[in-house]
């Protein structure tokens, strides 16, 4: 297989399974299931071939910027692609079981185009290297986002609405940085832009316009006011995604843009600026996940918080002491926290089916099948956001604290540890009344002293996902070889 064939792939196949669902309703569950399992070998392609030249660029068509649009890949894009799709996939798999729990609905021919749609998006965007094409590819993930929290009805239809108007404020903004910078220095290819851009108040009112349109769209602190009930009411497998995936390719642009274009602006203010975000996101995201009293809102307030950790990178590299220990941490943080975060809303969705509700005191102890590997998947996800070894969380945390002692950072050093505290806390909530025996509130719950029984494909897909948390910590010596061999493209 041709490497421009993979990439062309790793795009292409989303969108033409998107058409045949869209075309043929009954065929959607086979396309869905289709493209993730024939992308994990175009991807594994990709990761040789990364690991064997480093990063590269791939001009769309034979042409070059300015005029033509270029693909880059390197460590970080591939990193977040094999992330979406894993995730994706498992998803895919917990949604398909789920839905034999559910009557048939006009709805549900909708969904799978839908999720194919942003699937492909997300894997076009971490592959495109033109701003504009960049805003076009956001505005095609966003609206299929809003589209899918829409598609559980009810209080979800208020959410997706508010999810709608915060993207598009975001892109608004974004797209504003854009045409600043296109009018200053006629191109929008950030490798180009990257050589061109200078410390300059254009450039200076560019990046403030484009970092405060991704802070919105990422739910950033202190712009997260759509998340929690977005990715509250949302299917559990759309949140699973939402919260590992979609929210983190804003920040993956953050890091493109203020590693690129931006990065003469870095040291300094902006850098501790970005910095002090996410010490607030961290504990503030934290402090609200302890004082809620639903299992997915806790865990939709958890993501404002554990991306609050990814902003560190900004600080700890601009200090100049371990840069490469922070930009190992913030990939290892961002694989990590994904294939948690997806785990722990699949096992909320498996509970909240079994038990009637996902209140936290409605939701029974750990029993035979189906209850028991969900609480087992949410031991594990929990371990790994946590920080606990040898989790992929404790390796990310511990790469970011080495590179804040090494710069004697002593206030991002201790931002990590007491977020740790604070992760643990909203953490041990989850697990502490279920534990114990009799916990379930009798009253709340009089139908259903034991749970309901789900199909076992539901809980595994959650299962998986801890697993490749833990797992991703016991690789982290290869990881980092990968990440390392891997680079970062301007």
């Amino acid at each position: 297989m041709s490497i421009a064939l993979a990439t062309a792939m790793v795009v292409g196949l989303p969108l033409m399974a998107a058409a045949v669902a869209f075309a043929h309703p009954r065929r959607g569950r086979m396309a869905t299931l289709g493209t993730g399992l024939l992308l994990l070998p175009v991807l594994a392609v990709l990761v040789l071939e990364n690991l064997r030249t480093g990063p590269w660029r791939q001009d769309l068509g034979g042409w070059a910027a300015p005029l033509g649009i270029g693909w880059q890949i390197d460590a970080l894009a591939l990193t977040l692609l094999v992330l979406t799709t894993v995730v994706a996939l498992a998803a895919a798999i917990y949604r398909l079981a789920e839905r034999r729990l559910v009557p048939e609905s006009r709805q549900r021919r909708y969904f799978w185009p839908l999720w194919l749609f942003l699937w492909g998006g997300l894997n076009a965007l971490f592959l495109s290297a033109d701003l504009f094409n960049l805003y076009v590819i956001l505005e095609m993930v966003a609206l299929a986002a809003v589209a899918l929290i829409a598609a559980a009805g009810g209080p979800a239809l208020a959410a997706a609405w508010r999810y709608f108007l915060a993207t598009l404020l975001g892109s608004t903004l974004y797209l504003l940085g854009v045409a600043l910078l296109y009018g200053q220095y006629g191109a929008l290819d950030i490798a180009l832009l990257t050589g061109r851009a200078a410390e300059e108040p254009v450039t200076l009112a560019a990046a403030v316009m484009i970092t405060l349109g991704l802070l919105l769209k990422g739910a950033i602190f202190p712009l997260h006011f759509w998340l929690p009930s977005a990715h509250g009411r949302a299917h559990a497998a759309v949140s699973a995604v939402l919260s590992a995936v979609v929210v983190t390719a804003a920040f993956y642009l953050l890091v493109r843009l203020w590693f690129g274009p931006f990065g003469g602006m870095l040291p300094g203010l902006s850098a501790q600026l970005l910095g002090l975000l996410g010490a607030a996101a961290v504990i503030w995201g934290g402090v609200l996940a302890m004082l809620q009293r639903h299992l997915k809102m806790v865990i939709a307030y958890s993501t404002v918080s554990q991306l609050g950790f990814a902003l560190l990178v900004f600080p700890l590299a601009a200090a100049g002491a371990l840069p490469e220990q922070a930009h190992a941490g913030m990939l290892m943080l961002l694989l990590a926290h994904g294939l948690a975060k997806g785990s722990l809303f699949l096992a909320a969705g498996c509970l909240a089916w079994q038990w009637g509700s996902d209140h936290l005191r409605r939701i029974g102890p750990p029993m035979a099948g189906g209850s028991l590997l969900a609480w087992i998947a949410i031991a594990l996800a929990a371990a790994s956001l946590v920080g606990l070894p040898p989790s992929g969380g404790f390796v990310a945390k511990w790469w970011l604290l080495e590179s804040a002692l090494a710069a004697r950072a002593w206030p991002w050093a201790a931002v990590i540890v007491l977020g740790t505290f604070i992760t643990a806390g909203y953490l041990w909530r989850i697990l502490r009344d279920p534990l114990r025996a009799g916990s379930v509130d009798a009253a709340a719950v009089p139908a259903r002293a034991q749970p309901l029984p789900i199909p076992l494909a539901m809980p595994r897909a959650a299962l998986l996902l801890a697993l490749a948390a833990i797992a991703s910590g016991l690789f982290a010596t290869a990881l980092r070889s990968a990440f390392e061999a891997g680079g970062l493209a301007a």
